[in-house]
């Protein structure tokens, strides 16, 4: 591809640059407008400054990633709803035998909802279930909080579900879920257990330091206090007018209390006069309440049961149609489709107004695919990432060890440098090509492998970390607790080199 002309290259290159900066970090001081803005700002700047057209600017948006990034979340959405990740939180301090069983189960679990419900909707709902077992246990929560964002980051590579990046690369790959699955739950599975070993290692007097001391009361924290998914609330005006209907109908009864009160009878005689028949009034009355309220009882509790088991056949059949939808992926079925087919599925299930569930879905960061896309082709046209693979493809070439040790570290370093899903979309076609017949799948599965496990290395180096370390910082509990760039570069280095060496050993 020939370099394009000099102030196409120039403009390509400083809107990258800006999409690059606001994306890295959102809130810059001379333009705080956030990465969503940003990704929107440099596909504008890209068709004004004519570097694509706006017919190229259309067709460089990947609708099969975005329909599957949708159905999803939609499908995630619905499983909080099921308390599905309820129940995972609940298995983190089951039968829990110390410290450092609990940081081998939130490895495990992270890494396994990550797989299936994406890593960065793991972090959000599993967060606040971690913090209050440390909390509980008397346990310092920094060493919990890395195994959950790390682990979270090496499971969502197992699956083309598990991470953004991963959506990309199984629509462009065109590799089927179960060939995905295969090729890279080897390398997975490695890589959980060896990160897990250095947290425990980095750790252990630390854990051990500490002995678990359940304070009082922690079946009433464990409800009250956790939030399972920091979703924006939904506008459900009608319930607003429900309350203070309620409120007006309860001072009403109030006031004719009052009334009835102060209006009774204080005539001695009258009342013995009439003493008998209000006797008898009082009797009746008495016993017709006492009918009625047993009926009512009756009546609720009736209700109640009815209700609970709807509420149970529900979270059932919520349950099935995930399974299904994992199934039909499993055996090829195009997974777009599957997933929009899978959370169709579940608001007719709903059988109620579906806008508070599809409102929790993150459209910002659907238009901020659809940005990035139209920013990362505006900067392919501009000739420079081709220029650069040019220079790099005799040394990164994956049917040798050093070639492959190469494309790491290119790999390595430019996910936290440009972040994961950009550097797929720059460099994953050009290694697929650059890749022999045989070997085409094989070097699909290491970008993402490596664009995944990178994420580890700093604070900054996926999404999944900065969640959790906001939610950590936003903890009541935990009086603003943060997890800071240093201490997760301490852990996140030697776990990123690691993990990552042994999962290219394993990748086929």
């Amino acid at each position: 591809m020939a370099m394009a002309p000099t102030v196409k290259l120039v403009l390509g290159s400083f809107v990258f640059a800006v999409f690059w900066v606001l994306a890295v970090f959102p809130s810059v001081p001379f333009l705080p407008i956030g990465r969503t803005a940003g990704s929107l700002l440099g596909a504008v700047l890209m068709v004004i400054f004519q570097v694509i057209s706006p017919e190229q600017a259309y067709s460089a948006i990947d609708l099969p990633i975005l329909g599957l990034l949708f159905g999803t979340m939609v499908v995630s959405t619905y499983l909080e709803r099921a308390d599905m990740f309820k129940y995972l939180g609940k298995l983190l301090s089951w039968k829990s035998r110390g410290s450092k069983d609990l940081l081998c189960r939130i490895c495990l679990i992270s890494a396994i909802s990550s797989a299936l419900f994406t890593n960065d909707t793991s972090c959000v709902v599993l967060t606040e279930f971690v913090l209050k077992i440390a909390r509980q246990k008397n346990l310092p929560p920094h060493p919990f909080l890395l195994a959950l964002a790390s682990s979270a980051n090496i499971g969502s590579a197992a699956t083309p579900i598990g991470n953004p990046q991963n959506l990309v690369i199984a629509v462009q790959s065109k590799i089927s879920f179960w060939d995905f699955l295969l090729g890279i739950l080897p390398a997975t599975l490695a890589g959980i257990c060896v990160n897990a070993l250095i947290l425990l290692g980095m750790y252990w007097k630390l854990l051990s330091d500490h002995k678990d001391e359940e304070e009082a009361c922690p079946e009433a924290v464990a409800e009250e206090e956790v939030v399972s998914h920091q979703f924006s609330p939904a506008t459900l005006p009608h319930l607003n007018s429900f309350d203070s209907e309620e409120m007006n109908l309860r001072n009403r009864t109030a006031r004719v209390s009052g009334e009835s009160e102060t209006n009774r009878p204080s005539n001695a005689s009258r009342e013995t006069v009439n003493e008998a028949s209000e006797r008898g009034d009082r009797i009746n009355s008495a016993s017709s309440r006492s009918v009625s309220s047993v009926e009512l009882s009756s009546g609720d509790c009736h209700g109640v049961y009815t209700t609970k088991w709807s509420r149970k056949l529900w979270k059932c059949c919520v349950y099935l149609v995930t399974i299904g939808m994992l199934i039909a992926l499993l055996m090829g079925l195009n997974m777009s489709w599957t997933a929009v087919t899978a959370a169709l599925a579940l608001v007719v299930l709903d059988f109620q107004d579906a806008r508070p569930s599809l409102e929790k879905v993150s459209y910002s960061l659907l238009i901020f695919f659809c940005g990035m896309f139209i920013t990362v082709e505006g900067f392919n046209k501009t000739g420079i990432p081709t220029a650069l693979w040019d220079l790099m493809e005799p040394l990164a070439k994956i049917d040798s060890v050093s070639g492959t040790v190469v494309l790491a570290v290119v790999i390595l370093v430019l996910s936290n440098v440009a972040s994961n899903v950009p550097t797929v979309l720059l460099l994953g076609g050009r290694v697929a090509a650059s890749a022999g017949a045989e070997d085409v799948k094989r070097a699909w599965l290491i970008v993402a492998w490596v664009s995944t496990v990178a994420g580890n290395l700093s604070l900054l180096g996926s999404a999944a970390n900065l969640i959790v370390c906001e939610q950590a910082g936003r903890a009541p509990h935990l009086l603003g607790y943060t997890l800071t760039f240093w201490k997760h570069l301490m852990f996140g280095l030697p776990s990123t080199l690691l993990v990552t060496s042994l999962g290219l050993l394993l990748i086929r």
